[in-house]
């Protein structure tokens, strides 16, 4: 009987260790899925910076942009001043 809760005992042990294993390597793969995200994430904010100003170049382009390009222009004026307001803090 003894030899047969050892056996089990060592067997749970295996399977600990194994599982310990396993539970490394799937932190390890979030890890690296987290920073691919957090790129993926930072392209993504990049490529909406670009789209604006594009459009703001688009529509200064003609007479009729020029006032939306302003509008434009004083919208991400605020926003630099919130996102200073903010570093002050």
């Amino acid at each position: 009987m003894i030899t047969s809760v050892d056996l089990k005992v060592k067997r749970l042990i295996e399977q600990h260790n194994e599982i310990k294993g396993n539970l490394r390597e799937y932190q390890n793969k979030i890890q690296e899925l987290t920073t691919i995200n957090d790129q993926h994430q930072k392209t993504i904010s990049e490529l909406k910076d670009k789209i604006k100003l594009l459009k703001i170049a688009k529509s200064a382009e003609t007479k009729e942009g020029a006032v939306d390009a302003k509008l434009k222009i004083n919208e991400m004026v605020r926003e630099i001043d919130k996102c200073i307001g903010l570093l002050n803090r």
